[in-house]
């Protein structure tokens, strides 16, 4: 086969007899290269009979035959030594694994095609595939097993727990019949598995304090398992298997990458209806058992993508099927961590690191140009990336944006030969403190089409020369104007802490536009604004993530629930979650129609929730609808001007194909920033320019600070960066320095916000340095008039 010489020559023929989609020139990754043709119905109808003829012979008796002695000479060899040795010498034997040739291509239309055709067979065809094959009697208990692990501890004599995990991995059936809690259960739900996890556990979490030769029965189990099963549709004994399979420890070493990524191979390869099964099996499954195979799957992703010895694993384009392999597993922890009523782990701990390591922007301009196709792509599968990966590509996105509107501003005026203006390259906002709302909405309608250009704020009859810090200066300055409550746009929810949208009906939703441009302006520059919105405003700027053709299609209409009501207006949550509760009679005690009650500029008004509804009585049986009316009214209905200014306003300055990769938590700190504020963080990072780490300045400056209340802590950022926000990479992002000035020392500090830079006078003492600092950060406004 292909010049190539196989260790097993058992494994060999029985390779022969698989179709031809499964041989060696099948492609590697996802759909790469050229398909193979399947085979015709009559072939395999033949095939089938055969087998049927030979009583499961080829594949129980002959593989099992083959496998148990040629794999328990080559493998005892190849395995030999601790399982932490190279790979190279460890399955040395195994090369038929090592370049994947046993295992069908991960590539869901010929997966589609394979399983048609058996759905197409006559039932008698169908016969040889039985749901749930009956499984061998098993009866050792959880109890029993350890007891026969603490007899081996003791005494040394392992022949029984060796015989039993030999037993135990060594097919599909077997998994089944050990840790199935009803041997021939059906157990067909996503509610239950059927697999007694207690004993799951126990089994696992003894495998590693077993001898080596034991491991290594457990993993050519797995070996024999893998190349058995795989043929032919699933059944829900195949699921459990696999299930039982992705959680055994063993994979934290290299050594097993190879075993590894065939299992996680075939696990992608499954159709979408297991996959669901398998989700909801895995969100049942205890926060550390969930957390043990996911950290091992972000550890495989990293090691493959860099070995730490070059000969560690294969090479990758041999392989090259096992990252997507393995970030498709990846992806279903991930969505049982979403479907879990509560999140089993946070979405951030799916993140890996590893990845801002690599080039990113090409993994992007695939991910654009071939979408979710057969080509892959990280960003197929955002959940991997990190916020400072996502914050990178939105970066560079807007800066290839920017360079090509100053292109074209540039282009437009030479062709017409005119002079070449530099401002024509920025979006030039200029602005009076006294009215800067009223310049900042001009200024912004009147320039809509530079919105993609750099940002550069000048304040008219200021000196400042604006490098950065006078645009985070104006944001700051413009949001805090925005949400003052006297101005009316929003309300300030005091039992959340958060501002909503008001209500109130008007001609011109222009100022809402502004915010929302305003935001689009901070993520597009990379500022953070110190914004209050609830997460739930973020999902609707999400929906949809990017903005639809037809101008008049709805926005912003995100489906509302109780939990989304309790982030805004927690009483009113609270009391709809006692209506929904309520034992008594709805009707007369509660006494409610269809129609909900607003106060607009001192008015009452009444809106009903649907067509009569003032006349519809909410009722034990309706009360959920009723609520859910409520919910969508208030959040999405009594709204939907005010918010489709504000999304349009975002989405004029963010339109990205990477919005699509983001999570309302992560638009979220996008646009403000880290909320909480690490000083020693700050301290660490931070760097000197003619002063040392140790000099008396720096070590009172950094006593003061570190002992300051929440309060001036953000006082000095402000003073220092121009906000009191930190990036999403956190306080080293900032690139933070202390410089000295050769000033008398009654001198205040001085900072320049467009480097985040701050220079003190050298300061002799503390109590000098307090003073000075605290009156410098209490009064940072304004650049000094001309």
């Amino acid at each position: 086969m292909d010049g190539e010489h196989y260790a097993l020559s058992g494994v060999e023929r029985e390779r022969e007899r698989l179709p031809p989609i499964y041989n060696s020139s099948a492609p590697a990754a996802f759909g790469r290269g050229a398909k193979q043709p399947f085979p015709s119905l009559g072939s395999f109808i033949s095939t089938l009979s055969q087998r049927r003829e030979a009583g499961g012979r080829g594949v129980a008796g002959g593989m099992t035959g083959t496998l148990s002695g040629t794999l328990s000479g080559t493998l005892s060899g190849t395995l030999s030594g601790t399982l932490s040795g190279t790979l190279s010498g460890t399955l040395s034997g195994t090369q038929w694994l090592r370049h994947g040739r046993e295992l069908p291509p991960i590539c869901s239309d010929v997966r589609q095609k394979h399983r048609l055709s058996i759905d197409t067979l006559p039932p008698e065809v169908k016969a040889p595939f039985p749901s749930d094959p009956i499984l061998p009697p098993r009866t050792k208990t959880t109890k029993e097993f350890q007891e026969d692990m603490e007899r081996a501890v003791q005494s040394g004599d392992w022949r029984e727990v060796r015989e039993f995990y030999l037993t135990t991995f060594d097919s599909f059936i077997e998994i089944n019949a050990a840790f199935k809690r009803e041997a021939n259960g059906s157990f067909n739900t996503i509610d239950d598995s059927g697999v007694n996890a207690k004993f799951v556990n126990a089994v696992y979490d003894a495998l590693l304090s077993t001898p080596q030769d034991i491991q290594k029965s457990v993993l050519k189990g797995i070996i024999n398992s893998l190349l058995r099963e795989w043929k032919g549709p699933r059944t829900k004994d195949d699921l459990r298997a696999y299930f039982i399979l992705v959680q055994n420890p063993q994979y934290s070493s290299t050594s097993t990458y190879v075993i590894y990524a065939h299992l996680l191979r075939q696990i992608a390869a499954l159709s979408e209806a297991d996959h669901h099964f398998l989700v909801h099996w895995l969100k049942k499954l205890s926060a550390r058992r969930f957390r043990q195979p996911v950290e091992r799957l972000l550890q495989f992703i990293s090691t493959r993508l860099f070995p730490a010895e070059p000969d560690e694993l294969p090479p990758l384009a041999k392989c090259s099927w096992w990252i997507p392999s393995a970030t498709k597993v990846l992806g279903l922890f991930n969505a049982a961590n979403s479907v879990s009523s509560a999140p089993i782990m946070p979405f951030t701990d799916f993140y890996n690191i590893t990845l801002e390591h690599i080039d990113f922007m090409e993994e992007y301009r695939t991910w654009q140009n071939y979408g979710n196709s057969n080509r892959f792509s990280f960003c197929q599968f955002p959940f991997i990336l990190s916020t400072v990966v996502k914050k990178a590509i939105i970066q560079k996105d807007s800066e290839q944006q920017m360079i090509s509107q100053a292109r074209q501003s540039l282009v437009s005026k030479v062709s017409r030969r005119q002079r070449v203006d530099m401002n024509l390259l920025f979006l030039n906002i200029k602005v009076r403190r006294a009215q800067l709302l009223s310049d900042s909405l001009d200024e912004l309608t009147r320039k809509r089409c530079d919105l993609k250009k750099k940002l550069r704020v000048t304040f008219v009859g200021e000196a400042g020369l604006d490098m950065g810090g006078l645009t985070k200066e104006w944001f700051l300055l413009l949001v805090r104007q925005i949400f003052h409550t006297d101005y009316g746009m929003f309300t300030y929810m005091r039992d959340s802490r958060c501002h909503w949208f008001s209500s109130w009906k008007c001609d011109n939703y222009s100022e809402f536009q502004l915010v929302g441009t305003l935001m689009g302006l901070a993520v597009y520059n990379s500022i953070a604004l110190d914004i209050h919105f609830p997460l739930y405003c973020y999902r609707k700027l999400l929906t949809p993530p990017t903005v639809p053709c037809d101008q008049n299609a709805p926005v912003g209409m995100a489906t509302a629930t109780l939990d989304d009501l309790q982030q805004i207006m927690p009483e009113l949550a609270h009391g709809l979650g006692e209506l929904l509760s309520y034992e008594g009679n709805v009707e007369e005690d509660f006494y409610l129609m269809f129609q909900v009650f607003q106060e607009e500029m001192g008015v009452v008004k009444s809106h009903n929730l649907k067509p009569g509804g003032d006349k519809i009585p909410v009722t034990k049986h309706n009360r959920k609808e009723y609520v859910q009316l409520y919910i969508d009214f208030l959040l999405n209905k009594s709204i939907c001007k005010q918010f489709a200014a504000f999304y349009h306003g975002f989405h004029s300055v963010c339109a990205s194909d990477a919005l699509m990769l983001l999570r309302p938590e992560e638009v979220e700190m996008l646009v403000c920033g880290i909320p909480e504020l690490d000083m020693s963080a700050l301290q660490k990072a931070a760097q000197y320019e003619g002063y040392g780490k140790t000099e008396t300045t720096v070590r009172c400056f950094w006593d003061v600070v570190l002992a300051f209340p929440l309060e001036l802590q953000k006082k000095l950022l402000h003073f220092a960066t121009g906000s009191d926000r930190v990036p999403v990479g956190g306080m080293a992002d900032l690139n933070f320095k202390i410089s000295k000035i050769d000033v008398p020392t009654d001198w205040l500090p001085i900072s320049h916000t467009c480097f985040n830079q701050i220079c003190l006078p050298p300061y002799r003492t503390r109590k000098e340095l307090k003073q000075k600092l605290t009156i410098a950060i209490s009064n940072a406004e304004g650049f000094g008039l001309e």
